[in-house]
């Protein structure tokens, strides 16, 4: 099965109707949702001979901001929102 790739086109399109001064960050694995700062884009070619773009994050230790706000959690990975389950309270020593 192959999954199709967004082109640099079809990434220039949606970044055309942003903000050209908000900073461009990586959202990786929304299950683990967190935000990477990115630092580069290198194209390449690839094993079959397509060129191909990377966007890559940085090599500091700041690059990794933190977790991605609910909003974007959501969008990406097209589920609703989850929320932590109600703390029960705490068992005495004495069990009660």
């Amino acid at each position: 099965m192959t999954h199709p790739e967004m082109t640099v086109d079809e990434l220039i399109y949606p970044l055309s109707a942003c903000d050209r001064s908000a900073p461009v960050r990586r959202a990786m694995n929304p299950f683990l949702p967190m935000a990477h700062r990115l630092a580069q884009v290198v194209q390449s070619v690839d094993e079959t001979g397509r060129t191909v773009v990377h966007l890559a994050e940085g090599h500091d230790e700041d690059t990794q901001l933190g977790h991605l706000p609910p909003e974007v959690t959501v969008a990406l990975s097209r589920q609703g929102p989850v929320q932590a389950p109600p703390r029960r309270p705490r068992r005495t020593a004495g069990g009660k």
